[in-house]
């Protein structure tokens, strides 16, 4: 019998040898799939220079005073040929092509109009200097020429979709969503229509389910019925599942040690299994097989084949811990793996003794997780039998309750497996314990989940990520958080480019020296987090003080780090200059100030993600990593001066690397 890791691992190894290969689909029908290749521009964006405003190309050297309009440039209209000399102006619009000749722009708001001559002729008075490049973009400056644009692996959103029309992409290469095949087994089903129940039957439930399923993750399905409990029968559908071209073959009920459990032995001789029992609670009668198509009139290829349990509640745990991660890696997805975030128990939970539990909870943010900061907190759907599908209504979570036979008290940290959107709590003040747990739950969220896992004392990773949330509104409840799920999704996306980085705890704090101090040194000195990331607080305004409070505490700058931000920040805004972020060491720890700006907070971490890692290791001691063009330690073999060097580090016995001074 297989652990949940082991057979998941099987399932992944078997689709990634099974993937199709991409294909070239119209721009129009690649939206939410995965590009399969690199794409650049094959020229740069703006192709001209462009004014920014309605306003009068001027030289900016003329400054204030009357002028001639010699020409209009508007967007679609370039005036080619007219050269603004010194001494004259040309109207231009958003978008509008600068006329050579000029080097700014003076917007409509600082000019006056003035009537017309006798003969037609226009002029304006411009009534401020102007700096040269004001109001322009340059060529290029939005997208360079032969720039990568989007890169292989990416998913296809509308926002990319605009990107891939920008450049004049109209065929793209995607990975195709897999075709999946579903039908149950078993003589006691009757279809959902069935209005009278004979003695001993019961309505087709999982196929219904399984085929909503396969439709929410965007895929194509075949629906193949109720196959009866003979090999004949499942036989017959599941050759009509490889005539159908699927790519998954579903098929729920018969796989347990009936005398008429006969999925397994079927598949057995049309295919490979690769296991038929997982240590798992509920799903253990899980069997998962390749078959490999025989059509001569078709290219051969391997269809992954799912025996789901017959419990209907068994059949949908599968289905999300299993299916899911086998169609994202089909479709294309570099990491299937459904999203992990650490919650806290609102109620006690007994684990089972043998197998590691997978229990239907309902998860929500909360300001107070009842720790004192903000964090998940689960509730159980209740009741948790198999059979009973009430438990998988309104859930978007597995609890991952290890088998410990154990009692899991309110409040203790534990990790969830999201399966659906998170639901946002109405309050800050976390459900009691003793309460039960609601029978009924809204509508959930329409955003998308992130990753916000809790500090836990036992949590091992080989960097340890904190994000700190720096507002007074968001603190005060006035105003939602945006910045820090963005950190936290940009930290997940980036987890591999910083060495396995997770984001251990977050919190929200108002502008205020102390308790902006409190924190970091928390995280820092007690909790030997690696890296801080604080969000918001960095700007002109009396309240913004994150700057004072990190310089207080740390005891090495890092001025190269705010140096890259501002450098990132100012291609996208001139206010960027107005930041008066800091970086620095405390410790083991490194805490970077960063804009509270989403947007700004993926593009500094996107800036500064090529040093990050080996930034991370040389404030641990670790000195293995030199220049691309050091040669180190001729008279040793460097990979023995390195451990000794690291491990002397390490132990804080001096003795750094022998080619330093």
């Amino acid at each position: 019998m297989l652990q949940v890791e082991e057979a998941l691992a099987a399932v992944l190894s078997a689709a990634a040898s099974a993937r199709a290969a991409p294909r070239g689909v119209p721009l129009h029908d690649a939206l939410g799939l995965v590009l399969a290749e690199e794409v650049r521009a094959p020229d740069p964006l703006p192709p001209f220079r462009a004014s920014i405003k309605d306003g009068y190309a001027v030289v900016a050297s003329d400054g204030p005073g009357e002028y001639p309009v010699i020409t209009e440039s508007r967007a679609g209209n370039d005036a080619l040929g007219v050269v603004v000399a010194p001494g004259t102006v040309a109207y231009v619009t958003t978008g509008g092509p600068i006329p050579d000749g000029a080097d700014a722009v003076v917007q409509v708001e600082d000019t006056e109009q003035i009537p017309a001559g006798a003969d037609g002729s226009k002029r304006v008075k411009i009534l401020v200097r102007a700096a040269e490049g004001q109001d322009i973009r340059n060529v290029g400056c939005d997208i360079e020429k032969d720039s990568i644009v989007l890169k292989s692996g990416e998913l296809i959103g509308p926002a990319e979709i605009g990107l891939l029309a920008t450049v004049g992409v109209t065929t793209v290469k995607v990975y195709l969503r897999p075709t999946i095949a579903v039908f149950s087994t078993g003589d006691e089903l009757v279809q959902p229509a069935t209005a009278t129940l004979s003695r001993g039957q019961i309505r087709d439930s999982n196929r219904a389910m399984l085929l909503a399923a396969a439709v929410q993750q965007k895929c194509k399905v075949v629906d193949l019925g109720i196959a009866e409990d003979t090999e004949e029968s499942l036989k017959e559908h599941l050759d009509a599942a490889l005539r159908s071209d699927a790519d998954i073959i579903l098929t729920s009920g018969g796989v347990s040690m009936g005398d008429r459990d006969l999925v397994k032995p079927c598949l057995a001789k049309m295919g490979k299994i690769h296991f038929e029992k997982i240590r798992m609670k509920p799903g253990k009668p899980l069997t998962f097989a390749e078959i490999t198509t025989q059509d001569t009139s078709k290219p051969s290829k391997t269809v992954l084949a799912f025996g789901l349990p017959g419990n209907p509640v068994s059949c949908m745990v599968c289905f999300n811990l299993f299916v899911v991660p086998a169609i994202r890696l089909l479709s294309g997805w570099s990491n299937p793996h459904l999203q992990r975030v650490h919650v806290r128990l609102s109620h006690p939970l007994r684990a089972d003794l043998h197998r590691t539990e997978f229990h239907r909870a309902v998860i929500r943010w909360m300001l107070n997780d009842g720790s004192g900061r903000p964090g998940y907190v689960a509730e159980s759907t209740g009741h948790q039998a198999s059979s009973r599908l009430l438990s998988m209504k309104s859930a978007n979570a597995l609890l991952e309750v290890p088998s410990t036979g154990q009692i899991l008290a309110a409040g203790t940290s534990i990790q969830a497996i999201l399966i659906s959107d998170i639901i946002s709590y109405p309050s800050d003040k976390p459900p009691a314990a003793s309460d039960p747990p609601p029978s009924h739950f809204g509508p959930s969220s329409k955003s998308i989940s992130t990753d916000v896992p809790q500090l836990s004392a036992s949590q091992n990773t080989e960097v340890k990520v904190a994000i700190l949330t720096v507002s007074d509104t968001v603190s005060s409840g006035a105003g939602p958080d945006r910045s820090g799920p963005r950190a936290v999704s940009v930290v997940n996306s980036s987890s591999e480019k910083l060495g396995g980085a997770t984001v251990v705890a977050t919190a929200v704090v108002p502008d205020e020296v102390d308790k902006i101090k409190g924190i970091l040194v928390q995280w820092s000195d007690i909790d030997c987090v690696n890296l801080i990331l604080t969000l918001g607080g960095t700007g002109f305004t009396p309240r913004d003080v994150t700057p004072e409070a990190t310089k207080s505490i740390i005891e090495k700058e890092a001025p190269g780090l705010i140096f890259v931000m501002l450098q990132e920040s100012l291609k996208i805004t001139p206010f960027a200059m107005l930041s008066r972020a800091m970086a620095g060491i405390r410790g083991s720890t490194l805490i970077i100030n960063m804009p509270g700006n989403p947007n700004a907070v993926a593009e500094c971490m996107e800036a500064l993600l090529p040093a990050l890692k080996h930034a991370l290791k040389q404030i641990k001691g670790d000195k293995r990593e030199k220049h691309p063009r050091h040669t180190p330690h001729a008279a040793a073999a460097p990979v023995d001066q390195w451990e000794r060097s690291f491990r002397a580090a390490s132990a804080g016995s001096g003795g750094g690397c022998s080619c330093e001074p």
